[in-house]
């Protein structure tokens, strides 16, 4: 019989259904921030060559969980890029939940879910099983990676954030939303949100976008928006937007 599970609830059973795993774990969750104890579950798996797969939205993760991913040589990854569901499972059960498998999440959330059990719901885990399976079928696998950084490239985009910096301060600027950047620039919101991340100004947290301490002394705001919270930023820097070569 299926149980309800609350967020300590979830956070129990998964890393037991991670560490029960003795033929296949599926991983389904739009956004990965691994805690060191579902890391250590994960890495013992692999050694013992169990088939792990891991399915997320954002291909944007943070440098240390790439490089932890890319370690995991026997770890498949993919991209569906219209994920929203939480689910993960093994051979013998199976949590459907709120819950990102994002360490975040599991500290500060509230979160619910559903255990499933194959013994004791052998339908419904099935139903779980081959939405996973579909899930697995139309996402893209891709082998993460970790590009080394030209330190004389980040040097220079440093030294021109610092005089836009003090230039800003001395004038008063037009707040713009991304959107309203890509239009200005001609360059897609996409990557517009892009160049903000990889210049370490913005990040992702639970699908709303927060500045650094870095963004903030290039003039980012913080603004609550209907589809979440997004980020203003001083007209002025679409020009450092339109001369940087975006990685794409």
């Amino acid at each position: 019989m299926a149980k309800f599970l609350v967020t300590s609830g979830v956070t129990y059973k998964l890393e037991e259904l991670i560490k029960g795993t003795e033929d296949r774990l599926i991983l389904i969750s739009p956004y990965l921030q691994f805690s060191k104890r579902i890391k250590d579950n994960i890495a013992s798996l692999n050694i013992l060559k169990r088939d792990i797969r891991i399915i997320y939205r954002e291909n944007k993760l943070q440098v240390e969980e790439s490089n932890w991913l890319e370690s995991q040589v026997g770890v498949r990854t993919s991209i569906c890029s219209t994920l929203h569901a939480k689910c993960y499972l093994n051979e013998k059960e199976a949590i459907v939940t709120s819950m990102n498998l994002y360490s975040y999440s599991q500290d500060n959330n509230d979160e619910m879910g559903i255990y499933v059990t194959k013994k004791e719901d052998p339908e419904l885990y099935e139903e779980i099983s081959n939405e996973a399976q579909r899930l697995l079928r139309i996402s893209e696998e891709i082998r993460v990676s970790v590009t080394k950084v030209d330190r004389k490239v980040v040097d220079k985009k440093t030294e021109e954030l610092k005089k836009y910096s003090t230039k800003k301060k001395s004038a008063s600027s037009k707040l713009m939303k991304t959107k309203q950047l890509s239009e200005k620039t001609g360059i897609s919101s996409r990557k517009v949100n892009s160049w903000f991340v990889d210049n370490k100004l913005m990040y992702k947290k639970d699908n709303e976008w927060y500045t650094t301490k870095k963004g903030k002394e290039q003039g980012g705001i913080e603004q609550g928006g209907y589809y979440g919270q997004e980020v203003l930023w001083p007209e002025e820097i679409s020009s450092l937007i339109e001369k940087d070569d975006l990685p794409f």
